[in-house]
């Protein structure tokens, strides 16, 4: 498994994130018929187990791991809770003790090489005596990659691929993150059917109803950062946090990021410490995005106005929509996007909806970016 460490130093997404980004995990060559059907079961045991949802281990991705004994019997099981405690494979290990020796581990993602935080999960099995690898996804961090071939080296039996779609979807945003060198960027909107994002005097509570507002929430629980322009910040004045239907903060918060070269205020609610918060003095989206990628931010929820939405869309740095659409008109206000750059047809930008879901009265599109016209 990946340790916070990556080849530029840039999760956990939701359904959608990008099939580009699953397949930078998939094992060439591997097959899922050389996997038992006991190794299939815990396979999925451990991807249920990496997808816990109370566990948000970003800057690393998910892993769970199940041991089996030589008759294919479950010993342990164990799953990585977060950068600084043990990887999947250690928490099963310690579990099993001298179970582990002649069995078999089962793990979402290869098992690293690296020694960050903790040592490489390679080394740990070999020394546990376990007689066979099954694994998912190859580790497309290449810091950490290797754990196949050197646990091959180590007289281990290896099979990769089992499940590799499955066990990449869990990871999609990371993927993207360790292989394209910047955070994967959701861009979310809620507008009326006219595509206003608020009214002519510039309110905007509400535009959608409450299902939609907590299904917000639960979106920026799975994101690394929370990105608005200096606009929103001052004009909103928005919190930025996860909150539970009672107004309460959520357990884990992303990083509020605001972008732009005006100053935010003491009393803003972004300054209130519930969530940490970084000021990027910049208009470029390019520079926001390479300063988050060197904290180990993986996922930035784009949650900005206008403004700051069109210049991520002209630099093509948005990866996935999510536009929660409310059955209302406004008829005037502002867009929710400024101007593109496109002045005909031939050049309008289109998207591949992957789901349409209904949130309480409003409707959830989520899609992902076409290549440009000219690409």
């Amino acid at each position: 498994m990946s340790d916070r460490a990556s080849p530029s130093s840039p999760g956990a997404a939701g359904a959608g994130v990008g099939s580009e980004a699953g397949a930078a995990g998939a094992a060439p060559g591997s097959e899922e018929a050389a996997a038992s059907a006991a190794e299939l079961a815990a396979m999925r045991r451990a991807l249920a187990l990496a997808a816990s949802s109370d566990v948000v281990p970003s800057p690393n991705p998910r892993v769970g791991c199940v041991l089996l004994d030589p008759a294919g019997r479950t010993v342990a099981a164990g799953f990585h809770r977060g950068a600084g405690t043990p990887h999947a494979e250690v928490d099963a290990l310690r579990q099993a003790g001298g179970r582990a020796r002649g069995g078999t581990a089962v793990v979402t993602l290869e098992p690293c090489a690296h020694t960050g935080r903790t040592g490489p999960c390679a080394d740990a099995l070999l020394a546990a005596g376990v007689a066979r690898v099954v694994y998912g996804q190859a580790d497309p961090n290449q810091l950490a990659a290797g754990g196949a071939a050197r646990l091959a080296a180590g007289g281990v039996a290896v099979v990769g691929g089992v499940l590799a779609e499955e066990a990449s979807a869990l990871n999609a945003a990371w993927t993207f993150a360790v292989t394209h060198g910047r955070p994967f960027v959701t861009w979310k909107v809620a507008a009326t059917l006219d595509g206003r994002v608020a009214a002519a005097d510039g309110t905007s509570r509400w535009i959608t109803g409450a299902a939609a507002r907590a299904d917000v929430h639960r979106l920026r629980a799975e994101v690394d950062a929370v990105l608005v322009g200096t606009g929103t910040a001052l004009v909103d004045d928005p919190s930025l946090t996860v909150r539970a239907a009672d107004g309460s903060p959520g357990p884990c918060q992303p990083l509020r990021v605001v972008m732009g070269m005006r100053a935010i205020p003491d009393g803003s609610r972004l300054r209130d410490g519930l969530a940490p918060l970084r000021v990027l003095a910049t208009h470029d989206p390019a520079a926001a995005l390479a300063a988050l990628a060197a904290e180990e931010v993986r996922h930035v929820l784009l949650e900005g106005g206008p403004t700051v939405a069109a210049a991520f869309l002209r630099a093509g740095l948005v990866d996935r929509v999510v536009w929660y659409l409310a059955p209302a008109l406004l008829g005037a206000g502002p867009a929710a996007i400024d101007d593109l750059g496109i002045a005909t047809i031939t050049d309008i930008r289109r998207l591949r909806v992957a789901t349409v879901d209904r949130v309480g009265h409003d409707l959830r599109i989520t899609a992902t970016m076409e290549p440009e016209p000219h690409d």
